[in-house]
């Protein structure tokens, strides 16, 4: 019988997120990422096989944990359009620095040269839309936005935004992230969210 894993692959593939931001996916190594875990190199190519096959499952395990900032945003806002914000700043609060986005577009460039992994990255994309898509469903259903929304427009709007400011507060480092992610999103949608018109009454 093997020995018992005692480290998850979560756990590894968490590691790796944290090892990405610090060296980028050129300068990333396994070594550097069984350092992060706490495990030896060798341990991780029994569970991934190389570097290659460590970049994929950490595609893959993003592609199922991309949900999870909106259920959470869900479970804590009863506002659609709070819950949108705090969905968002959750997913862009892995960027602390200029730094840590360069290391995360390094890994986008990975992701539009190697076809496994840009299929991987477009499922990302996809799958993001539909779930901001959804929050401004609830919010048209809600009466924060206009009925006549078009929402899928909406969306692809909304992440393009998202998109953007990440690289323009890494460029210029105007105040926090969160912040400007907030005003970009309201800007894009033209309302703001009741916690604001409630600060402004």
């Amino acid at each position: 019988m093997g020995r018992p894993r005692t480290t998850s692959d979560e756990a590894i593939l968490q590691a790796a997120g944290r090892a990405i931001g610090r060296h980028g996916p050129h300068g990333l190594t396994l070594a550097a990422v069984a350092e992060e875990a706490g495990l030896s190199p060798a341990t991780l190519v029994q569970r991934f096989g190389s570097k290659k096959g460590l970049l994929t499952a950490f595609a893959d395990h993003a592609n199922q944990s991309v949900r999870l900032p909106f259920q959470r945003a869900r479970e804590r806002h009863d506002s659609p359009l709070e819950a949108l914000h705090a969905a968002l700043a959750d997913l862009s609060s892995a960027v602390a620095t200029p730094e840590e986005l360069a290391n995360s577009i390094g890994l986008l460039q990975l992701d539009l040269t190697d076809p496994e992994l840009r299929e991987r990255a477009a499922e990302h994309a996809r799958r993001m839309h539909d779930e901001i898509a959804a929050l401004l469903a609830d919010a048209v259903a809600a009466g924060e936005l206009a009925g006549q929304a078009q929402v899928p427009r909406l969306a692809r709007a909304v992440q393009i935004a998202y998109n953007g400011v990440l690289i323009v507060w890494a460029l210029t480092g105007d105040g926090p992230l969160a912040a400007a992610m907030r005003e970009a999103v309201e800007e894009t949608l033209g309302v703001k969210t009741p916690n604001q018109w409630a600060e402004q009454g």
